[in-house]
């Protein structure tokens, strides 16, 4: 290729990241990566004698393919994620997932003979039934439901927040209500009284690994270890119980309900609501992160929700400028603090400066400030932040973007691979 030639980089991008390559990936999220390896290296820099990839990745000044071929198998077998635009943290977290990944498979190639004994005399039967007894004594009841229902209609049956509470309440109760059963069934079944079968073998095998058994998270959610995902059930009917008996939170732990996606949309709901002439088709999610974290948060805000739990990947957070800064080395995941999520109707918010014209967030946001007694300087760049449930991003976990302020370009966060996670477990 000629470099003196009129060459159009942008066809040549569009060719690339949206039809031979980007027209076969499905995920969002991936095609904007990689419009923006596109857009970084197909480029009139790409013919300077400089150029490079990375250090030791230039482009050969050869011309035969053998020549080629030659200077790539010279490149090692793992490739440094800076290559890539990542952050050298990212290779803690390749490496924990290798080696989670073969301890996960010695432990599932261990024999499981139901009598073998372990190193204190105890049988495995009995290590599990003491587990499953544990469980039960921890566990909530299950909800009253003609409570539920009298409870919910006083505090407004047709809002949807409320109605987004009823479907959590259900479906919690459901995932107490299968736990219970099962230990129930796994007492029975280890003494004797009743057959032990497939199922329930399968539950006792995943307990005595530390695993979530399949019948569990068939109406639940993934979790690393079974310790982990036992104590965000009871987390999660704790944030249930005090939203229904003592009012709603005036900060909410999102990782805590089953469809976030849902709670958002009730909040635009009801954000649209209290606006006459404001449809739901053209509201907007926006937000704001607070310096606040959660036991700072004294009320809650006039419109929205404020969120927390939330944890940063592939970046750092800058509390006091409220922006995103480079990750600190072996420093894989940062916690944010509350974020507040409100809707807004684009019609009433000047899209071009990001100015909130709507008088109340507006307040909202100039009074937050004051308290703080400092002016925070508004950063030139904004990175559109992916939310997902779980650190596997697919879009099965997919949740929102949330808007971060930065000093940088957004390629670059994108590149980093910059996400907020619900849970890191």
């Amino acid at each position: 290729m000629n470099p003196n030639l009129n060459i159009s980089w942008k066809a040549i991008r569009y060719m690339i990241s949206e039809i031979q390559y980007g027209g076969r990936i499905t995920d969002d999220r991936d095609r904007r990566l990689m419009i923006t390896y596109a857009k970084k290296w197909f480029n009139d820099l790409l013919f300077s004698l400089d150029f490079k990839f990375y250090d030791g990745y230039s482009i050969p000044k050869v011309k035969r393919l053998d020549e080629y071929i030659d200077y790539i198998d010279k490149f090692p077998l793992i490739d440094p994620p800076q290559i890539f635009g990542l952050h050298s943290n990212a290779d803690i977290t390749y490496s924990t997932n290798r080696a989670k990944s073969m301890l996960e498979k010695i432990v599932h190639i261990q024999p499981k003979e139901a009598s073998s004994n372990i190193s204190g005399g105890e049988t495995r039967d009995k290590i599990v039934y003491n587990l499953a007894n544990d469980m039960l004594n921890k566990l909530p009841k299950n909800f009253i439901q003609h409570e539920v229902r009298e409870k919910l209609r006083n505090m407004g049956i047709l809002n949807p927040m409320i109605i987004f509470l009823r479907q959590e309440i259900h479906r919690i109760d459901r995932v107490i209500r299968t736990v219970r059963n099962s230990l129930n069934d796994l007492q029975l079944a280890i003494d004797g009284i009743i057959i032990l079968n497939d199922s329930l073998r399968q539950i006792l095998d995943s307990i005595y690994d530390g695993r979530v058994p399949i019948d569990w998270t068939r109406y639940s959610w993934e979790s690393s270890t079974l310790g982990f995902w036992f104590s965000e059930l009871l987390d999660r009917y704790t944030q249930y119980n005090n939203w229904l008996n003592y009012g709603r939170p005036k900060c909410f732990w999102m990782t805590g309900f089953f469809n976030p996606n849902g709670f958002l949309t009730a909040m635009r709901q009801e954000v649209t609501r209290m606006h006459k002439g404001w449809s739901l088709d053209t509201v907007i999610i926006d937000n704001i992160v607070l310096r606040s974290y959660k036991d700072d948060i004294r009320e809650a805000p006039t419109e929205g929700v404020y969120v927390y739990g939330l944890y940063l990947e592939g970046a750092g957070w800058d509390r006091k400028n409220t922006r995103l800064h480079e990750s600190q080395n072996k420093v894989v995941y940062v916690q944010m603090p509350v974020i507040h999520i409100f809707a807004i109707n684009p019609s009433v918010t000047n899209q071009k400066t990001g100015i909130i014209t709507n008088k109340k967030l507006r307040l909202n946001q100039i009074t937050f400030r004051t308290k703080q007694n400092e002016q925070i300087s508004i950063a030139p760049y904004i990175y559109m932040c992916p939310v997902y449930k779980k650190p596997i991003r697919t879009d099965l976990h997919f949740i929102t973007m949330l808007k971060l302020a930065s000093n940088d370009l957004s390629e670059h966060w994108i590149l980093r691979g910059v996400a907020l996670l619900c849970d890191i477990k």
